[in-house]
């Protein structure tokens, strides 16, 4: 794809990045699995936040309040859900959209969930030492993305927390670990796609970016809270980069320090990303190539 500079005329300003990493999250606030290769559904990668624990409201946890969720090691199987977690036995979840439909809440979207059954249940209810339940995202749940960033692209979601996909570029990592005491691995932010070949924070000014048949709309900075700053193996406090990060990535408009783009799927839903692929970037048309 040609490198195309003339901002100033209106015309897009493209380059090439390299995908790096690609990452799902099959059970809202557990551990990564890393992928090779991704298919791409209509709400985000496949399997992404399609579990999640909610205690006896039907409200969802996450790391914020529940680091030890960090420890919960999920696996996708032909059959099964798998999790496993130090200290705690096996148990497979079967790939089942059976079950009793419950209400559920992920901030302030009511949502539909499967309840996983009471073997799961009693599982994750010992693992954080209190009654929760594990629940699927029902397939006929509707819950769209905030219109206001996702307009005019339809993104339905899971139990992520408000956008399909979050990009994560990896030299504005290494930009980052240069003013922190302790560097910090890119797991930390929990990203979805990781993009490599690009200047630090040269998402900030991303409008798409095509990988074969799928294009992602880069809509939203991603606002950073407390789960930086646990280690995402072990679930316990570690280096904090929200500190740092506020000193020069606060977003006044969104109240926040932003790290990483949340993202929608434009075109390609049923394609797929696979890991060391070349991806064109095409950056806004009134903003400079960044240097």
């Amino acid at each position: 794809m040609a490198d195309c500079r003339d901002a100033h005329a209106g015309a897009p300003v493209t380059t090439i990045a390299t995908v790096l990493d690609l990452f799902v999250y099959p059970v809202k606030s557990a551990r990564a699995i890393a992928r090779s290769r991704v298919r791409v559904g209509a709400s985000g990668f496949e399997w992404d936040r399609q579990w999640m624990l909610v205690d006896g409201k039907g409200t969802f946890l996450s790391q914020r309040t529940h680091p030890l969720l960090a420890r919960i090691v999920p696996e996708i199987t032909a059959n099964a859900l798998v999790l496993r977690a130090e200290g705690a036995h096996e148990i497979s979840v079967p790939l089942d959209t059976r079950g009793d439909r419950v209400a559920v809440r992920v901030w302030d979207d009511a949502c539909v969930g499967i309840d996983q059954g009471a073997a799961a249940n009693a599982w994750a209810s010992r693992l954080l030492g209190e009654a929760v339940r594990l629940v699927r995202a029902s397939p006929g749940m509707v819950r769209p993305a905030n219109v206001k960033f996702a307009h005019p692209t339809p993104a339905p979601l899971a139990f992520s927390d408000g956008y399909p996909l979050l990009v994560c570029n990896q030299a504005s990592l290494e930009d980052l670990n240069r003013r922190l005491s302790s560097p910090v691995p890119m797991e930390r932010f929990r990203p979805n796609l990781v993009l490599t070949g690009l200047p630090a924070w040269a998402e900030d000014r991303i409008d798409r970016i095509e990988v074969g048949a799928v294009t992602l709309r880069l809509v939203k900075p991603s606002t950073r809270c407390s789960i930086p700053s646990h280690d995402q193996v072990t679930g316990e406090a570690s280096t904090d980069p929200l500190p740092v990060l506020r000193k020069f990535r606060f977003d006044r408009s969104l109240r926040g320090a932003t790290f990483g783009e949340n993202a929608v799927i434009a075109e390609g839903t049923g394609g797929e990303i696979e890991r060391g692929s070349p991806c064109g970037v095409t950056f806004d048309a009134l903003t400079a190539f960044p240097a």
